[in-house]
This record gives structure tokens, C-alpha cells and sequence, in this order.
């Protein structure tokens, strides 16, 4: 399976933060937003990764991840002209996806909880058909919402309704089969004018192809939209790591644990980020720990 990392937008709603600069590469405490979504990616088993995102921060985003093979992985890029809907993503990557299925997520998912990489592992051995992840909230008029039943198989979602018919917002990460390509192709745009990953979902939903995987209440799942959500994730990063002693969301520590990268391959990235403590963690990871 392949992935694609889906880091565009304009992000208005953080002017005059990201007028320069893409969202995704702002800093969530330590470390860049999109660290945090990667390192998801890299734990489910995928390895071979499209970053899409606007041609004027593509040039800053190889520069930050580069190829990958770094953290044992390889990176391809694209770039989205212009907001098309997250839909469009398949459609840009149509020839990296070539005959395989694929896990799209967005590069502002903040996720941290015990469980969650093995969900993904999971989600990502899928044959046909689709997963989605479905994360129960207070205010589900503000998302898409799914409805499932008993068997865990999607009956409907419905995007930020007025009268909720469930308390599960479906969170930016989804595993489809090769034929999300044909689909995404075939959409007609909303009345935005953009292609809708709602329409994607609701096409394997009435094909009876859609399953849902419930992320455990134990699993925070944090908000990275405007600046008071942006202070709130990096002071819970600062609190768990500070308090656990170890890092969320380190591509270097992923990379080990996966075993992408040996433990020499370790201590040299922590080399290069001595002066930091984000390098004095990687240079004190214990050899086969």
C-alpha cells in the first residue's frame, strides 16, 4: 500500500501566521505539523509516501523531508494548484497510486493514544473496499459523521448536519482499494466547486464496501486550525513528553522502531540534531529497546 500526505490549502484561518509560510510546516512544541501525520504513516507500514501540497511550499517541504531514505522511506511530490477538494488527491497522484491501493491522510491529523499504529496496520492489509476511522466527539455538527452498525460496516456520513444521527466525526485518515481513482475521476463537484471526500465515501458506502474502525476514548485527537487549537496541541505535546519522557511523533525513533533504519543510522540523525533537545532524546534511545 501507498500513501498519500495531502499538505495544501491556504489556511486563511491562520493569517497573518501562514501568509508566508504553509501550515503544515509550522511547529506543533518541537517539531513540524506535518511530523505528526508522517509519523502515523511510517508506523501502519507504509513506506512510499506522495506529499501534495501548493507550489509555493513545495520546494520548502523537500527541503525539510527530502527523499527519505533518511528515515528508510522515499518520498514523492506533487503540488495541487489550486483548493480542488481532498477527492482531487487521488487524481494528482493518479500514477504514483498506479496499481495499488492507498491510505490518504491530511497533514494537520494530531493523533496520540495507545492502539492507534496497530489500527492502522490493520486498515492498511484491506483486499477491497474501504476503511474509514470514526472518533466519537461533544460536538458532531462540526464534522462529517458516520453512522455504522453492529458489524462495524458504514450505513451513511453526513458532513457537519444540523441534526447529528451519531457522535462519531470521521477524522482525516482513510484506506481505499485501486478503484478510488476511477471514482475520484467520476465526481462532479459540489456546490463549492470542489470534489468531495464525503461523495468518495458515500459511493463505497452504497456499494456496501465501506468498514469503520473506532479509535479507542483513550486517543486524543487534536485540532490544528487556528491559533488557540495550535497553542492547545503544542502545550499537550509539552505535557506528555515532559511527563512521559519520550517524543511524540519522531520520524528518526518511527524509523528505528519499524527497523527502516539500524541503530548507527539512528545516532548519526541524532548527531545532526545534537544541539536540540529533540537529538539528545535520539542520541539516548538504548540500542535494541
Amino acid at each position: 500500500m501507498r500513501a498519500i500526505l495531502l499538505s495544501g490549502g491556504k489556511s486563511t484561518r491562520l493569517y497573518p501566521a501562514t501568509w508566508a509560510i504553509n501550515k503544515h510546516l509550522l511547529p506543533i512544541y518541537d517539531k513540524p505539523m506535518i511530523y505528526y501525520p508522517l509519523s502515523l504513516l511510517m508506523a501502519a507500514g507504509i513506506r512510499e509516501i506522495l506529499v501534495i501540497t501548493t507550489p509555493d511550499a513545495l520546494d520548502r517541504m523537500a527541503r525539510l523531508l527530502r527523499g527519505g531514505e533518511q528515515w528508510g522511506i522515499e518520498f514523492s511530490y506533487a503540488t495541487q494548484e489550486k483548493p480542488k477538494g481532498i477527492a482531487d488527491a487521488f487524481i494528482v497522484g493518479k500514477k504514483f497510486i498506479g496499481d495499488d491501493n492507498v491510505c490518504l491522510m491530511l497533514g494537520d491529523n494530531i493523533f496520540y493514544g495507545h492502539g492507534l499504529p496497530e489500527q492502522l496496520q490493520r486498515a492498511s492489509q484491506l483486499d477491497t473496499g474501504a476503511v474509514i476511522f470514526a472518533y466519537s466527539v461533544k460536538d458532531p455538527e462540526r464534522y462529517g459523521v458516520v453512522q455504522f452498525n453492529k458489524d462495524n460496516q458504514a450505513i451513511r456520513i453526513d458532513e457537519k448536519p444540523l441534526a447529528p444521527q451519531s457522535n462519531y466525526a470521521v477524522p482525516g485518515i482513510y484506506f481505499y482499494d485501486n478503484q478510488v481513482v476511477g471514482i475520484a475521476e467520476n465526481l462532479q463537484p459540489s456546490g463549492r466547486g470542489e470534489l468531495e471526500i464525503t461523495d468518495v465515501n458515500n459511493i463505497y458506502i452504497g456499494n456496501g464496501q465501506m468498514k469503520v474502525e473506532v479509535i479507542g476514548r483513550g486517543t486524543a485527537w487534536l485540532d490544528a486550525g487556528t491559533h488557540e487549537a495550535l497553542l492547545q496541541a503544542s502545550n499537550f505535546v509539552q505535557a506528555i513528553q515532559e511527563r512521559q519522557g519520550i517524543l511524540i511523533a519522531s520520524p528518526e525513533e518511527v524509523a528505528y522502531r519499524m527497523g527502516y533504519i539500524d541503530y548507527d543510522k539512528l545516532r548519526e540523525l541524532g548527531q545532526t540534531l545534537c544541539s536540540s533537545p529533540y537529538g539528545q532524546y535520539l542520541l539516548n534511545i538504548p540500542e535494541g529497546i
